[in-house]
């Protein structure tokens, strides 16, 4: 029994000591910032290649908006940013792209990849 209490008292102990050890009063606070290619950094989302025979680019994330140029199946695009529209027809997905022709177009014309490796291969393989 005095076997049994003194393991009952040393874990009660050694809880307390880890429970105070690490609750420190001074703690280091500095900001994250996550790398420019980074998903997490908010001026960066991945990059998409085009899965259709062509896309147009409009000036607006919206049906009947702007032409701004089209893109070909296989082209590589930077995407910045998502935005979902609500309208009558529903509540599509769009993207901001960077590329020499900045601009929007549909989630749904492109498959976007995390980094920029996985989508050349993605798109040199659409290419054949």
């Amino acid at each position: 029994m005095r076997i049994l209490q003194r393991c009952i008292i040393g874990q009660v102990i050694l809880f307390f000591c880890f429970a105070f050890c690490s609750c420190k009063g001074n703690h280091d606070e500095s900001k994250v910032i996550p790398p420019l290619t980074s998903p997490l950094s908010g001026d960066f989302i991945g990059y998409g290649v085009i899965k259709v025979s062509f896309s147009h680019i409009v000036a607006e994330p919206k049906e009947g908006s702007e032409s701004l140029g089209y893109l070909r199946r296989g082209a590589l695009v930077r995407v910045i940013e998502r935005r979902i529209v609500n309208d009558s027809g529903g509540s599509p997905s769009w993207v901001k792209i960077d590329t020499e022709k900045s601009g929007w177009l549909r989630e749904e014309v492109m498959d976007i990849y995390n980094n920029e490796s996985r989508a050349k291969t993605a798109a040199q393989s659409m290419s054949r």
